[in-house]
């Protein structure tokens, strides 16, 4: 890249306002085998969930809750139940939902979670 253009880029980033750039947004589904509310949310969300406005925002991403966590994910405290569902942003926990209440109070939780913390405008499927 010419010094010239890298300049007036880097300029123009400088400028702009702080969040402007796009945060990186997952929903961390913290799950393990046999787990009944597991295999619930699976049949209830899982075949829909990508379809969404949610999953636009936070698109899922399974972890087993007894394997190594991944280096990229902090959580705040530690994960005892599953399902659990993280919010996180650039890597970083920013809420949670523990367990799995059904499916109305899912997506109302999950709504609340995305509007507090993101710019998520949807609205419950």
């Amino acid at each position: 890249m010419p010094k010239a253009l890298f300049a007036v880029l880097s300029a123009a980033l400088m400028l702009l306002p702080a969040g402007a750039l796009a945060q990186s947004y997952e929903l961390i589904m913290v799950e393990e085998r046999g787990c009944p509310w597991c295999a619930r949310w699976n049949k209830e969300i899982g075949p829909i969930y990508s379809k969404t406005a949610e999953a636009a925002t936070a698109p899922l991403r399974r972890i087993e809750l007894h394997a190594p966590r991944p280096d990229d994910l902090t959580f705040e405290r530690p994960i005892s139940f599953t399902p659990t569902f993280v919010l996180v942003g650039d890597g970083r926990e920013l809420g949670r939902i523990e367990g799995y209440p059904g499916e109305d109070f899912f997506w109302m939780l999950l709504n609340k979670l995305l509007k507090q913390h993101t710019d998520f405008k949807g609205e419950t499927p």
